[in-house]
């Protein structure tokens, strides 16, 4: 028998295959469907659903709070360096190392040069000073990825 888990997710999958990748949902109604909490939707779409997995996820809370999520189909001839580079980013990344990652993709010709601009100013320790050091790392590696996604979708 299938956990409750992979239940939503099969379920989410379809939904996003029917709508040509993309849906935009309300977790209370589908919490509703299934019987279950929200946070459960939660934890399916923050574990399944992610950038590594070739998702892109949005997320609006509070009253009339929706999830997007999108199926990232990456149009690009290096689709493989691409998907190899994000999921090699791990969960968190230092500024040099993400400087790094951000001057192969000039390299290659996946991005240009004032992308990658961007795309540092983004990722800067500098931008990031208000966040905790401890966090820095985490939220470098989800907004790069995210940045990478949204370019190159």
């Amino acid at each position: 028998m299938a956990k409750l888990s992979d239940i939503i997710e099969a379920f989410i999958k379809d939904l996003i295959d029917d709508t040509d990748g993309y849906i935009e949902i309300q977790r209370n109604e589908l919490a509703s469907q299934f019987n279950c909490v929200p946070s459960q939707i939660n934890y399916v779409i923050d574990t399944r659903f992610t950038t590594d997995k070739g998702y892109y996820v949005e997320s609006r809370r509070g009253g009339g709070g929706h999830i997007r999520i999108r199926r990232v189909r990456i149009k690009h001839k290096d689709k493989n360096y691409l998907m190899h580079a994000v999921a090699s980013m791990g969960d968190s990344i230092s500024q040099q190392t993400a400087y790094a990652f951000i001057n192969n993709f000039v390299d290659y010709d996946i991005i240009s040069e004032k992308e990658a601009l961007m795309f540092k100013a983004a990722t800067s320790d500098k931008v990031l000073s208000s966040v905790p050091v401890s966090q820095r790392g985490n939220l470098r590696a989800n907004i790069l990825k995210n940045m990478l996604v949204c370019i190159l979708t």
